[in-house]
């Protein structure tokens, strides 16, 4: 009787996975409906405790997309991406090979390392805001200390060094994350090959381009598409470092999307900023997937 009504394997596989499928329809795709849905709605607030919001069209993309404040926090958003990106895929790396030695307390520096990633970003955003004062903070009090500088920095309140000091903030908040994948990406790569290649007289540079690189830019593009895709979204580094600041400096598309949808309630208008978003993300991890098969077919 129990053999009767055992599930074929097909069906066993698709039990496996209902539950899964569930969770992402019901937390992912359900509120990804309902941002496309409300972006074409005038949503206000209004409307939001009513829900009688009308239809709007194209408005609120025309709106916000033709939008003075649109076309500057778009460079900005881009900037803060690539830096944020590649600083913290380069100095991932540069730690993860650093790592790859033995040496003595290895294993606790490794763990200290993860202790950025794990903080609560507002926490970190505190702290660094409090570190970064242009009067009081410890950065410029050593850096007067050492007569490095005589009046100190202004790393929150001139428009440049803003943007660099929000950036330098999220590369502290994502080395962590970076460095463990590429740390796991350089211990599955085999310890015979780079014996062999020193056997033939290569040195660690060359052993690095044509053994560590190849085997590893799988793991390095992850890591890249992976930041593009959690940088591109960030909003509590920047609300807590610079609020956005000086005259607009560090205003990005997500904090933008914020300040529309929780400060002005235009929630329609907030929700295309954040179709936006996930077609940067969706774009980037296309890329990915792309370059991924052109790899395998060579």
């Amino acid at each position: 009787m129990t053999d009767r009504w055992r599930p074929g394997p097909r069906l066993s596989r698709w039990l496996f996975v209902l539950p899964a499928a569930a969770y992402l329809l019901l937390f992912f795709g359900y509120p990804l409906v309902e941002n496309v849905v409300m972006s074409f709605q005038h949503y206000t607030a209004d409307t939001f405790y009513t829900g009688d919001a009308p239809f709007a069209g194209l408005r609120n993309y025309r709106a916000v997309l033709s939008s003075e404040a649109f076309t500057g926090a778009l460079p900005t958003t881009v900037l803060f991406t690539a830096g944020s990106v590649l600083g913290q895929a380069a100095v991932g790396l540069a730690l993860a090979l650093f790592f790859r030695r033995s040496f003595p307390l290895g294993g606790v520096l490794r763990s200290l390392l993860l202790l950025p990633w794990l903080l609560p970003l507002v926490v970190s955003g505190t702290t660094w805001r409090w570190m970064l004062d242009p009067d009081s903070g410890v950065v410029n009090t050593v850096l007067r200390g050492l007569r490095l500088s005589t009046a100190g920095v202004p790393w929150l309140t001139d428009p440049s060094q803003a943007l660099v000091s929000v950036i330098l903030v999220n590369v502290w908040v994502g080395v962590p994350f970076a460095t463990a994948l590429l740390y796991g990406g350089l211990q599955g790569i085999p310890p015979h090959l780079y014996e062999a290649a020193e056997l033939d007289g290569a040195g660690p540079l060359a052993s690095f381009r044509h053994i560590t690189w190849p085997l590893l830019r799988p793991v390095v593009n992850v890591v890249l598409v992976l930041g593009v895709v959690y940088t591109v979204k960030v909003l509590d580094v920047v609300l807590v470092v610079t609020g956005g600041g000086p005259g607009g400096a560090t205003e990005t598309l997500a904090t933008r999307a914020y300040e529309l949808s929780f400060r002005q309630f235009e929630f329609g208008r907030g929700a295309v900023l954040g179709n936006v978003l996930i077609a940067v993300s969706f774009l980037a991890a296309l890329v990915h997937l792309r370059a991924e098969r052109r790899a395998r077919a060579l």
